[in-house]
């Protein structure tokens, strides 16, 4: 039996068969036995016409639903246009700025068969902005003509086209004042005809004072200030404290022993560097570092002293070996005092004992022979302890003529002894010939530490002789001459 749909009914499907319901026992009504309308079994449609659409089975497609009968007749027109809106004259009109465009303003075309739009409301630009600037200059009328440029070079462009040249800050300055003034004097002779007067004699005044500021600063800072310096101090300054530090750094190079430890700034210790000692020999003094303790020398700079004070010479090295230089670019080389300054004071007092003491034997010895400027450096106890033991040494061995002792390091200080001196081979009693320089230098090169010279060299000091110059190096040490040895 085929459907209503089109589609054949499922076998077992009877007519009539979908309208038989099993009554449920108690006559209770459900959802599957719902109440039978008056009627239905009288009257009403048929079971043939009845028709029971059940849900699709698994792998089946959903039964097509009847599509509902068209209306009689033909379709309804289309209209071609749309309708219009007419104006209501019981609701009130909302202005637009559309409605108050004066008439006769031109409007932009709309569709065919419409009336235009109203253009767009456009403020015209203020006349002011056309008019030249004030200091823009009108070309004068009598300009010569200009001759027409040629095809390949079209010339310089015309003046309307070139950019306006700005004005200086001089014209500026003074358009602006005169405005300010312009503007205040009118105020105030509308309100005070009489205040008009003294406000111009206050700003001439302020303006006089300004100038006459400008003018002494001028005046003050130029090179004929008094007390000034030459328009070169400060670079004068500079190649004073350059001069200095090179001569301080050949000198501690020249000087020093092998095995010293040098403090210094930065720049000292590049200077020092740059004149061959090893860096390993050289402790930086940075705004980090407390002490310069751990150094036996110590070059003081400005930076040095800024950075330690009065300690410096108070208690870190007492005493000035060198000194180069002058004011603010003076540079000493000082001793450091690992004990403190007290006891290193103590310690050279009873050391220049020592060595007046051995000078006063060697000044008894016969075989040395002391020149007059000599004999007054060994009996003060001028003479370094460890060239006091070398010349004895040598002369014990073999008769000696000591020329002379090398002078002071400048700006030493008081008790800091004489480390070089001048020497020559003496004839023995009964012989004519002296001993040889070399052989002096032989002896004095198989020396040890500290006794071992760091110096010997031959020097002619006359056109007929010449003489041994023995040095040892700084810091000279303390403690080697017992008193009274």
């Amino acid at each position: 039996m085929q459907s209503r749909n089109g589609r054949p009914s499922r076998p077992g499907r009877t007519a009539g068969g979908a309208a038989v319901h099993a009554q449920p026992p108690d006559g209770e009504l459900t959802s599957e036995n719902p109440p039978q309308p008056a009627g239905s079994g009288d009257g009403g449609p048929a079971a043939d016409e009845i028709q029971v659409v059940l849900p699709a089975g698994p792998g089946e497609l959903p039964p097509d639903r009847p599509r509902p009968p068209e209306p009689p007749g033909l379709p309804p027109p289309i209209p071609d246009e749309l309708p219009r809106r007419h104006a209501d004259p019981s609701r009130p009109s909302v202005p637009s700025r559309l409605s108050r465009r004066p008439a006769g303003q031109p409007t932009r075309p709309g569709p065919p068969g419409e009336p235009g739009l109203p253009a767009p409301y456009v403020r015209p630009l203020p006349p002011e902005l056309f008019r030249p600037l004030w200091w823009q200059e009108p070309p004068g009328p009598a300009s010569p003509p200009r001759p027409s440029p040629e095809p390949g070079n079209p010339g310089p462009p015309p003046l309307s086209q070139r950019p306006p040249a700005e004005p200086s800050w001089g014209a500026v300055l003074v358009t602006t004042v005169r405005l300010w003034l312009r503007r205040r004097l009118s105020w105030t002779r509308r309100s005070r005809p009489g205040r008009a007067r003294r406000l111009v004699l206050i700003v001439a005044g302020l303006v006089a004072a300004v100038l006459l500021a400008v003018a002494a600063t001028v005046v003050l800072s130029g090179p004929g200030r008094p007390g000034a310096g030459p328009p070169g101090a400060a670079g004068k300054a500079v190649a004073a404290a350059a001069a200095a530090r090179q001569r301080a750094a050949a000198w501690v190079a020249g000087q020093d022993s092998p095995d010293a430890i040098v403090a210094c700034d930065p720049a000292m210790c590049a200077a020092l560097e740059a004149h061959g000692v090893p860096a390993g020999r050289l402790l930086a003094l940075t705004p980090a570092r407390s002490d310069p303790l751990g150094s036996d020398l110590v070059v003081a700079t400005t930076a040095v002293r800024g950075q330690f004070g009065a300690r410096l010479a108070g208690v870190y090295a007492p005493v000035t070996l060198a000194s180069f230089g002058s004011g603010t670019a003076r540079i000493d080389v000082r001793v450091v005092a690992p004990d403190g300054a007290a006891a290193y004071w103590a310690a050279l007092a009873a050391d220049v004992r020592a060595r007046a003491s051995a000078g006063a034997q060697l000044l008894r010895n016969r075989s040395i022979h002391v020149s007059a400027a000599a004999r007054s450096a060994l009996a003060d106890g001028e003479v370094d302890p460890r060239l006091l033991v070398a010349l004895a040494t040598l002369a014990h061995l073999h008769p000696l003529d000591i020329a002379g002792f090398s002078r002071p390091s400048p700006g030493a200080s008081v008790g800091v002894p004489l480390r070089s001196a001048d020497i020559a081979g003496a004839a023995p009693p009964g012989s004519r010939h002296p001993m040889s320089l070399h052989s002096l230098m032989v002896i004095l090169q198989a020396q040890r530490s500290p006794y071992l010279p760091s110096s010997l060299e031959i020097v002619r000091i006359t056109p007929g002789g010449a003489v041994l110059r023995i040095g040892y190096p700084v810091p000279s040490p303390l403690g080697l001459l017992r008193s009274g040895g």
